[in-house]
């Protein structure tokens, strides 16, 4: 989905400056009109979309914005590159790991000019894992607008049949729980407690790795898959998890026969899984599909050596820019500052789409309105502990490469864990290098 890094010699040379030649000269207190595309495309998103703008406008007559939906990034990057009346002056992404392209190509300016002139100091602003996944390289191309959190889903009569009486807090309580909550069935599962398959749904190697907070590159920029003990833990752990619960190819048979992701036939919708990874979304998903038993949702473990940091998880999110190729960059800014950091504009947003609020302030509003439960992904996104995957020069390729391995090592191809981090981390610096 990522442009290419020698695409448009005027777009690098005028990204990080935010000043003169790079359009953020306009006079954003007269009459303009500023082009925003973003990606939302279901119904109750565009209409939310259209009352966060409408509220810009009310506070800014002057501004007026031509709103353009369901824009994948590829077409975002396509008309950045080629510029126009009709090019977006500002966008905005689900694709936090393309962060690192749109920052090193200049396709979207360095927005810290900007924040210093409003007098906004995004490291007091915004969640932490919010304010790195927003930059690269000390480049803030983009700014979080919304965000989502993962936590953990349980079937609460499961839990009582099974006469567990919490959510499991370490990673040794939620593998005893995964075991006692699975009840086979021939050479299936009336109930899985859980399913760990790197092929399930979310559970993906950044959502298990979260909790053991790794760092995935060095000061020096090189990969530390081989030499961070937290992802060979947490390959250890998804692999124990397999292995324990009936191993790979039971598992993938009993998934073959799973509902969709997203459909009402998900799994844990019908109680054939009993514990699900999954993000804030998910709460009303399975509400809306009627399950036959009470959703209790908690953050997911941390390792037990680790237990103090209970409450935090993975974070990701939407992120909004302003284009290089604008010359409206000043009025851009005005909008994009409404509806990134404007309390009542992002809990007004955040109640509309039911996603986690991206400023601190929005996360502690007393305006905002969701289930209980939802509050756990609150503040799983306000918990200093929790963490993001940080953003590459070549997008999230390094994120394959993990994954990658997960899946080998998983399934029995790999054996040896060590050697194939070390081949992962040769890879992902190669990668990287050829990138650059």
């Amino acid at each position: 989905m990522a442009f290419a890094l020698t695409a448009s010699l005027a777009l690098l040379t005028t990204a990080c400056t935010g000043q003169s030649g790079s359009g953020a000269t306009d006079d954003a207190s007269k009459d303009t009109t500023i082009n925003f595309w973003h990606a939302w495309s279901a119904q109750n998103e565009v209409k939310a979309v259209k009352s966060l703008v409408a509220g810009f406008e009310k506070a800014h007559p002057n501004i007026h914005v031509n709103v353009v939906g369901d824009m994948t990034d590829d077409k975002i990057n396509q008309a950045l590159r080629s510029g126009g009346d009709k090019a977006p002056d500002v966008i905005s992404s689900f694709t936090t790991n393309n962060v690192g392209k749109f920052c090193s190509s200049g396709a979207l300016v360095d927005l810290n000019p900007f924040f210093k002139k409003s007098g906004i100091d995004p490291r007091t602003t915004f969640p932490k894992p919010m304010n790195e996944y927003t930059q690269f390289d000390g480049d803030r191309c983009t700014v979080p607008l919304l965000g989502d959190a993962y936590g953990l889903y349980y079937n609460k009569t499961a839990f009582q049949k099974a006469g567990i009486a919490d959510p499991p807090k370490t990673w040794s309580e939620f593998e005893a729980d995964a075991k006692k909550l699975t009840i086979p069935q021939g050479d299936s599962y009336k109930q899985l407690g859980f399913m760990p398959d790197y092929h399930g749904w979310e559970t993906t190697t950044e959502h298990y790795f979260a909790q053991f907070s790794p760092t995935y590159f060095g000061k020096d920029g090189k990969s530390n898959v081989a030499t961070d003990p937290a992802f060979e833990k947490g390959f250890a752990l998804q692999k124990r998890l397999v292995d324990e619960l009936g191993g790979f190819q039971k598992l993938e048979r009993f998934r073959s026969t799973l509902g969709d992701e997203w459909g009402p036939k998900h799994p844990f919708h019908t109680g054939q899984v009993a514990m699900q990874l999954d993000g804030e979304w998910r709460l009303g998903m399975a509400e809306q599909a009627k399950p036959q038993f009470e959703i209790g949702v908690a953050p997911l473990p941390v390792p037990d050596d680790q237990a103090a940091q209970y409450g935090k998880g993975y974070i990701t999110g939407t992120i909004a820019g302003i284009a290089a190729a604008s010359h409206k960059q000043n009025a851009a800014w005005e909008f994009v500052k409404y509806i990134t950091t404007d309390t009542d504009a992002v809990v007004g947003f955040a109640n509309d789409i039911h996603n986690v609020p991206s400023t601190l302030a929005a996360l502690k509003s007393p305006k905002l309105t969701y289930d209980p439960r939802f509050k756990t992904f609150l503040d799983i996104a306000a918990d200093p502990d929790s963490t993001t995957s940080p953003a590459s020069v070549n997008g999230g390729q390094y994120l394959v490469t993990i994954q990658q391995l997960g899946y080998d090592y998983e399934s029995g191809k790999v054996t040896d864990l060590k050697s194939g981090l070390k081949n992962s981390a040769a890879q992902i610096d190669t990668d990287i290098a050829q990138a650059k």
